[in-house]
């Protein structure tokens, strides 16, 4: 038992340095996803269209997102292990693969949504429920993805800046920057989205119209604060003397950076994909899996952050030469982002009864919302181990395995099930959903036996 505890557990000065490095990015996460909460409930209480519309275009925006996040991510696994060799000029070349393929990828993705953003909604509209009410749905929906584009490269670039500040050890200037655009999200759907001193408020549209103002404020502080401390970032300076990058860097990050944004690309068109089986069980679970993922998103957002942590920590110390130090660290931080988790999913089934009841919804939404939370706290600390166990493998440049162990496993087992389960059975949704959440056991064991075999350990700068 002593021996076991020497291997999942660290000594003081261990979880001191992993909760210097992942308080920022709670705090900062957490913040985003409470406002997106409070954006929610805002619009849930406006009605149920306005909500399902919201839900339904932040489906494809969602998408989107985690493209960014993945080609960001790609980069950055190399600008982790720049930071740890203290090599400020290849920080610099990322930082640019960064921004140049990322602005690229919105102006595609901004183009998509143009011309098929209407059909794609649409096809979250074809569950159980009136005409009426799935027109209005998708007439919300197209009104707030069509102001939502404004906002995505203004995104696209505080991405870029924000993991590199991450990346080389600096957390807390994204974590203000992040409170601040929250706030002034906040405020913005306070006065755009209900009526205030005799002005008629806008609904959906306000509350796009504040997402985009806060993506440019939150773009401004990172690009200022950067530029501004070149002796905290010694790098910045380098970034925009030219958009030279070594050919031999830029195939290398294709060659291990691009799979992992295909991976996320990959994973979140499965996600949007099961999503939409389970709305053909009707409309009200449009509504009810929206409550669920919303609130889920603020209960879990402590072990998703020690999740980043753990490519940050790893990363840098492979970057440093430390293979058997980063070894023995990756077993405790899983074990500490599993036992993080257990404190959000208690919490988060004591508050499921009540949580539904905030919304302007019917009993039955309200009832299924509460038992889909129940579900997704249970199989919380499953997420957990998952989560920790794809940013260790992703933090030695292994991007084809983890593509294998994310992406791969998403449309080869959890896909395939959500679809026979909705078309071939009559179980209920809850049945369908936990089912498709207990699955991602077998996800685990084959993380956890990756991780043990050692294939991650590698140092990819030199």
């Amino acid at each position: 038992m002593s021996r076991l505890k020497q291997k999942l557990v660290g000594d003081r000065a261990f979880y001191k340095y992993v909760m210097a490095l992942t308080l920022p990015i709670m705090i900062q996460n957490g913040i985003t996803h409470l406002v997106n909460m409070l954006d929610n409930v805002m619009i849930g209480r406006v009605g149920p269209t306005e909500m399902n519309g919201v839900t339904i275009a932040n489906q494809l925006m969602f998408v989107f997102n985690l493209c960014v996040f993945g080609a960001v991510a790609g980069a950055g696994i190399f600008t982790a292990q720049y930071a740890g060799n203290q090599d400020h000029k290849g920080i610099a070349y990322t930082m640019r693969f960064k921004l140049l393929f990322c602005t690229g990828l919105a102006v595609v993705a901004i183009g998509v949504f143009l011309l098929w953003g209407e059909p794609l909604c649409n096809l979250y509209l074809q569950g159980e429920g009136s005409p009426a009410e799935a027109a209005a749905s998708l007439a919300n929906a197209r009104d707030y993805l069509k102001i939502m584009l404004i906002g995505m490269i203004p995104f696209t670039l505080s991405q870029c800046y924000s993991g590199t500040l991450r990346e080389t050890g600096q957390t807390t200037p994204p974590m203000v920057a992040g409170v601040i655009a929250v706030a002034v999200n906040l405020v913005g759907n306070y006065f755009l989205i209900f009526d205030h001193f005799g002005y008629s408020g806008l609904g959906v549209k306000g509350a796009a119209i504040a997402t985009v103002l806060s993506r440019f404020v939150e773009l401004g502080i990172l690009v200022v604060w950067t530029h501004s401390h070149r002796d905290r970032n010694p790098y910045a300076p380098l970034i925009y003397r030219s958009f030279r990058i070594p050919l031999r860097l830029t195939g290398q990050i294709f060659l291990r950076g691009l799979p992992l944004m295909v991976n996320e690309a990959a994973w979140s068109l499965g996600m949007a994909t099961i999503n939409q089986q389970y709305t053909l069980r009707g409309l009200n679970v449009v509504g009810a899996n929206n409550i669920n993922q919303t609130f889920w998103n603020v209960f879990s957002v402590a072990f998703m952050a020690v999740g980043i942590a753990v490519g940050i920590i790893l990363g840098q110390q492979l970057g440093a030469g430390e293979k058997d130090r980063a070894r023995e660290d990756s077993r405790k931080l899983i074990a500490f982002s599993v036992f993080i988790s257990l404190a959000g999913a208690v919490l988060y089934i004591v508050c499921a009864p009540f949580i539904p009841h905030i919304y302007i919804a019917t009993n039955e939404t309200r009832h299924l919302a509460t038992n889909l939370m129940m579900v997704a706290a249970c199989a919380m600390p499953i997420d957990a181990f998952a989560h920790a166990t794809y940013f260790t493998l992703r933090s030695g440049g292994q991007a084809f395995v983890t593509f294998l162990f994310d992406s791969c496993f998403m449309w080869a087992v959890n896909v395939p099930l959500a679809f026979v389960l909705v078309q071939y059975t009559s179980l209920p949704i809850i049945a369908v959903y936990a089912l498709c959440q207990g699955v991602n056991l077998l996800k685990c064991f084959l993380g956890g036996w990756l991780v043990h075999k050692g294939i991650w350990i590698k140092t990819i700068v030199a």
